[in-house]
């Protein structure tokens, strides 16, 4: 069962992947994907590197500090209905882009540090929804794909 707001119907994934888009067109930070992925971890590396962290940034322990901000970014959303999570996304966009940042960072570091394309593994995943979830059968649906 998806989120309703107005008459549109909206699965709980669309529903998050849209605030994030909405995010990032409302606030105009939107580049180059492929470019702009390259170059922030370049910075990210950089900025841990000034610090000697790397030591202290092993496989688990990014894991461990990715599902944490993650869960600091749902803390915004507990017990909100689709409206009010938008609504909260409107009235809170500077706090929760900087959860989703945090996310982002330590995500985009761990790629780096584990040899991980993650333009290249993110457009692969991307092609396997594809496959997965073609237009045909996933259109207005929010099932799994092996459930459709």
């Amino acid at each position: 069962m998806g989120f309703k707001r107005s008459r549109v119907q909206i699965s709980p994934a669309r529903f998050f992947f849209a605030g994030i888009a909405e995010f990032f067109v409302s606030s105009n930070k939107m580049r180059s994907m492929s470019d702009s992925i390259k170059e922030l971890t370049a910075e990210i590396c950089a900025f841990r590197d000034a610090r000697d962290w790397a030591q202290f940034h092993n496989p688990k322990e990014m894991a461990v500090a990715i599902a944490a901000e993650a869960g600091e970014l749902l803390q915004h959303f507990v017990w909100q209905d689709a409206v009010q999570s938008l609504d909260r996304v409107s009235t809170r966009r500077a706090e929760i882009g900087s959860e989703m940042a945090d996310v982002a960072i330590l995500l985009f570091e761990m790629a780096a540090n584990c040899g991980v394309d993650l333009g290249a593994v993110m457009r692969a995943k991307l092609a396997r929804n594809e496959e997965r979830y073609s237009v045909a059968k996933a259109k207005g649906s929010n099932k799994k794909y092996n459930e459709l």
